[in-house]
């Protein structure tokens, strides 16, 4: 774990199926405290001797750090985003190759969430960390060299593998950190993820100024999360809440079924929803948007391309800050997404770079208020036990948004061209944010009149 607090044992059965027989009881916690854990003793899942320095980190070192290592992994999954011209010209990829590459990401880390969502659970949240931020550097070294579509889609499978695993475990380090404001550490969780996102493309264009810049981003990168490794390694951690049996250790790391906790059934579904939706927003924005926008903007300035893919995550972030409040935040959010999107193609028409701004902004800011809302709503009414767990399962269906609808693009571009199927995907995307909203504003109406 990321800090001290009491943690509550779980037993080692399925809790989500009805009538499941809970596993070996776990030994007591108190055989754990005082012990200093390294890396590999919480990855063997076993108290260490102790005896080595390890660095006491204060709250507010232990918050900023878990913030730091999601948002990091999240802007070196998205360096690439305004290089992909470049890349796509450098290996002779077609458009639904680039999307394939950008999917194996999104791939991977929704099964990532789904075999290993748990794992911090039981390995702790540092040492989850600690190998996702492996992860990242092995997918950023593979990308960085990338000569083939093949080395190009298993750089950004490692990179979606070290997301999956700090997604699940970041989240709930930061509840745990945080355990009577589950409203901060919801919002802290949604700004690092989209704040990261959103200066992945920013970070990217601006260093694709350098000499070789579809190799000098990602060496810069490696450094980056080098000098990440080692607080991570000296850090104080403690024991994981859920801690594995004696006899076989191991077990607790099986893949399990996704779980949707009975506490929080109807506010999980509308996060996914919302979710799904949201990310296939996002995964738009940073796979064929930026040239898309290039055509509009007129312009071929890859910092320039890349500040238009990040407007969107970037209001996303900012709504998360601002955080409009209010009972039909959500409906309002998705309307505001709706219009965005549907106003998508008049700015193309237009030539308008005012109108693709305003579009932009307004749907990122819109996706931000409404995902907050239901996010949050999750969190607080999940079990703590199981919060990894619920929220690894939350992002599974959010991110394939990212996947499904743009691999779904990009193939429709090879039969339809870009301007068509971009038109079509927006329209689609206004069409089932425009519904969800009206179904968000009926069921918190009647709510409201509920006595």
């Amino acid at each position: 774990m990321l800090e001290g607090q009491a943690r509550t044992p779980a037993h080692n059965g399925h809790p989500w199926l009805p009538g499941a027989e809970p596993g070996p009881e776990p030994p007591p916690l108190e055989k754990f405290e005082g012990k200093r854990m390294s890396v590999l003793s919480e990855l063997r899942m076993r108290p260490s001797a102790g005896g080595r320095w390890s660095w006491d980190a204060s709250l507010a070192a232990r918050l900023g750090l878990a913030v730091v290592v999601i948002s990091t992994l999240l802007i070196g999954a998205n360096l690439a985003t305004p290089l992909y011209p470049l890349i796509q010209a450098d290996l002779g990829l077609s458009p639904f190759g680039l999307t394939v590459a950008f999917s194996s990401y999104v791939v991977t880390l929704v099964a990532g969430l789904m075999l290993a969502g748990h794992w911090s659970d039981h390995i702790g949240r540092r040492a989850a960390l600690v190998l996702a931020v492996v992860l990242g550097f092995g997918g950023a070294a593979v990308f960085a060299d990338a000569s083939s579509l093949g080395t190009l889609a298993l750089g950004r499978a490692l990179q979606g593998a070290a997301v999956a695993l700090a997604t699940g475990a970041s989240s709930a380090a930061l509840r745990d950190l945080l355990p009577h404001r589950p409203d901060w550490a919801s919002r802290f969780t949604l700004v690092a993820s989209s704040g990261g996102v959103a200066a992945g493309p920013v970070i990217g264009g601006l260093m694709s100024l350098l000499p070789a810049p579809t190799r000098t981003p990602f060496i810069i990168y490696l450094f980056v999360l080098a000098f990440l490794l080692v607080p991570l390694l000296f850090l104080r951690a403690r024991p994981a809440i859920r801690v594995a049996a004696e006899t076989r250790p191991l077990a607790a790391l099986r893949p399990r079924r996704p779980v949707v906790s009975r506490a929080a059934r109807r506010a999980f579904w509308t996060a996914s929803a919302v979710g799904f939706l949201s990310f296939a927003v996002f995964g738009f924005t940073l796979s064929l948007a930026p040239t898309w926008f290039a055509a509009i903007a007129g312009t071929t300035s890859r910092p320039v391309i890349g500040l238009l893919a990040a407007l969107v995550l970037a209001s996303s972030a900012v709504s998360q800050l601002v955080a409009p409040r209010g009972r039909f935040v959500v409906p309002a959010g998705l309307a505001a997404m709706a219009g965005g999107m549907a106003l998508l193609p008049l700015a193309h028409a237009l030539g308008s770079l005012s109108l693709l701004i305003a579009c932009c902004v307004v749907a990122g800011f819109g996706q931000g208020m409404a995902f907050r809302v239901v996010f949050n709503e999750v969190a607080l009414k999940v079990e703590p036990s199981l919060h990894a767990q619920v929220i690894s399962t939350v992002y599974v269906l959010t991110y394939l948004g990212s996947a499904v609808p743009v691999l779904g693009l990009g193939a429709a571009v090879g039969v339809w061209g870009l301007d068509v199927s971009v038109t079509g995907f927006t329209v689609v995307i206004a069409t089932a944010s425009g519904i969800l909203a009206v179904v968000s504003l009926l069921a918190r109406t009647r709510r409201a009149v509920e006595p």
